[in-house]
């Protein structure tokens, strides 16, 4: 295992000792909604991370994920226009940005399960994150092949 994916696996693992210390639901949501407003709102998004193509099909909400490659890692801006939502956006930014492609393709976000979302969101804000997971693996995957043709 690579050092930055053991890196990964570290911050997934704070985040799960972070919400291990909050016994109820309630808590954990307030707790993601307050992780959310390190986000800006969707009218506080740059216009060019607006744009369609950035707009993560499969989410009830909107949700903005535009990805940029820099010194060979992707960093994502990212928004949705509710809280839940990008609290869970500000969580895997924290896990998968400013990763390489390799380091994103190779780590699964075992702390969705590990600390209770996959069982206590709705089925839609579930659904929802498998997207938005799912759109920065793409990402991830799209970069590892541009990189492979430079």
């Amino acid at each position: 295992m690579s050092e930055a994916v053991s890196e990964i696996i570290q911050v997934q693992q704070q985040i799960v000792d972070e919400f291990a210390k909050l016994d109820q639901w309630e808590d954990r949501y307030r707790r993601i909604i307050e992780l959310g407003k390190s986000l800006p709102a969707i009218e506080d998004l740059p216009e060019p991370a607006r744009d369609e193509k950035f707009r993560v099909r499969g989410c009830q909400s909107t949700v903005y994920l535009k990805p940029e490659l820099r010194g060979g890692k992707i960093y994502f801006t990212a928004t949705s226009d509710a809280m839940i939502v990008r609290g869970l956006i500000a969580l895997l930014l924290k896990v998968f940005s400013g990763r390489t492609p390799d380091e994103i393709m190779r780590t699964p976000p075992t702390f969705i399960d590990e600390i209770g979302l996959s069982k206590n969101l709705s089925q839609g804000r579930a659904s929802g994150l498998s997207a938005m997971v799912e759109q920065i693996k793409l990402y991830a995957v799209a970069f590892k092949t541009l990189e492979g043709r430079v």
